[in-house]
């Protein structure tokens, strides 16, 4: 599912709102996880799952097509954790 997709979804959803309205809060929501996230802050939204910052420690990688080794710096990466609910739902566990 794209945003566009996840947009339109909840417009139908919710005919009372506009879709412009919808568009906005959904672009909203994403920029403020994007935000906390990028300070480092840990993410839990309960039934679906949280997001956190993880860092990957340097280290040295091959690239495929040369076979040359290439240094890789550290870096943060965001890392999904799924919760329960989601877990259950996606393996039909009731």
């Amino acid at each position: 599912m794209t945003r566009a997709e996840l947009i339109e979804a909840l417009a139908e959803k919710f005919p009372s709102q506009s879709p412009r309205m919808v568009d906005t809060s959904v672009r909203e929501i994403f920029e403020l996880m994007i935000e906390r996230l990028s300070q480092g802050e840990r993410i839990e939204i309960r039934g679906f799952g949280s997001f956190e910052i993880r860092t990957r420690e340097p280290r040295t990688a091959h690239n495929p097509k040369t076979g040359e080794k290439v240094e890789l710096s550290e870096r943060r990466v965001v890392h999904f954790k799924p919760g329960v609910e989601l877990r259950e739902r996606v393996n039909n566990i009731k």
